[in-house]
């Protein structure tokens, strides 16, 4: 019987079905999500023969001892912590489901402009501690969104935007052509221009050697005073040292992430020390519409490889 590991927290926790597939498909499972330990996993993993792999690293020694793997089953979109010239040399196949969160990503980015352009979580925990304040928000109305890369995430951030009155600025240098429901309220311009002009701008361009500290000093600097800065896509492609220093000086509005450079965010970290910056840990596609589309496909592609059957979204 072949074996499989699960190190994504969510994998099958709206449903049964996707351990359903794998059983089907005579493969045994072992869950190591909960209390997810890294070198509990580097040990162990060098026995399976197929993964389905959350956030965390997969260092390429520690792929190179994996003869018995296959493949590598993203349950997700970003492919970030793969080594993948690793995995082709290796011949492991990979996979990713770069679409099935678009909606639920889509709606977190949406509520963080709505969140930080009318203070609403700053608000609230001003009530729960006993003080009554009125807080002058600004409208998102008729305003100004930035995006920084226009997949399927960004485009159901435009279609939202849409709803809202909001001209879109998308910078995307692998689009050439906007595709026609958009062209009538999205503009795809240059880097520069994004920055310049967004009354919000929000960051959905997958994290490479190109795009990692895209948003540091520098371009942070050139954003207007009264913007925010949202991130859904990756950490590290915002400088968060940068950020910090540009909101202490008093050069930006305010900022929502739910993605940092390193995960889970420290205590100490100088940017949960600021009044107008949102943290959340990473909850983007954790819909439960979501996630068990995510933890389906992924247990079909699985189940698909064994049974020598056509896989979805392959890389390699």
């Amino acid at each position: 019987m072949k074996k499989v590991m699960i190190t994504s927290r969510s994998f099958g926790s709206v449903s049964d079905k996707p351990f359903e597939i794998l059983e089907g498909a005579d493969l045994q499972h072992t869950m190591m999500g909960e209390g997810f330990e890294q070198a509990l996993f580097e040990q162990n993993i060098v026995d399976y023969d197929a993964l389905i792999i959350g956030a965390h690293p997969f260092p390429k020694e520690v792929m190179k001892k994996c003869v018995h793997l296959k493949i590598i089953a993203k349950h997700g979109a970003g492919l970030d912590n793969i080594d993948l010239e690793a995995a082709r040399e290796l011949g492991i196949r990979v996979t990713n489901v770069p679409s099935m969160n678009a909606n639920a990503v889509a709606d977190l980015a949406f509520g963080h402009i709505l969140n930080v352009a009318r203070g609403i979580t700053a608000c609230s925990n001003l009530v729960k501690k006993g003080q009554w304040k009125t807080y002058i928000g600004v409208d998102v109305f008729n305003k100004t969104l930035g995006i920084l890369g226009f997949g399927a995430i960004a485009k159901n951030v435009a279609r939202r935007a849409k709803g809202f009155s909001m001209k879109v600025l998308a910078y995307d240098p692998f689009v050439k052509e906007l595709p026609e429901e958009f062209r009538d309220y999205v503009e795809l311009t240059d880097l520069d221009s994004v920055i310049r002009q967004s009354d919000f701008l929000s960051i959905h361009v997958p994290l490479t050697e190109e795009t990692r500290n895209m948003l540091n000093y520098e371009r942070l600097s050139a954003m207007k005073k009264e913007a925010f800065l949202i991130n859904t896509g990756r950490g590290g492609i915002v400088n968060e040292e940068d950020l910090y220093r540009i909101l202490t000086e008093n050069r930006l509005k305010g900022a929502a992430l739910d993605v940092t450079e390193v995960e889970p965010v420290g205590a100490d970290h100088p940017l949960l020390s600021l009044d107008n910056v949102i943290i959340t840990p990473h909850i983007g596609m954790y819909s439960e519409e979501a996630i068990n589309a995510v933890s389906v496909t992924c247990a079909e592609n699985v189940a698909s490889f064994f049974l020598g059957e056509d896989m979805r979204f392959e890389v390699i």
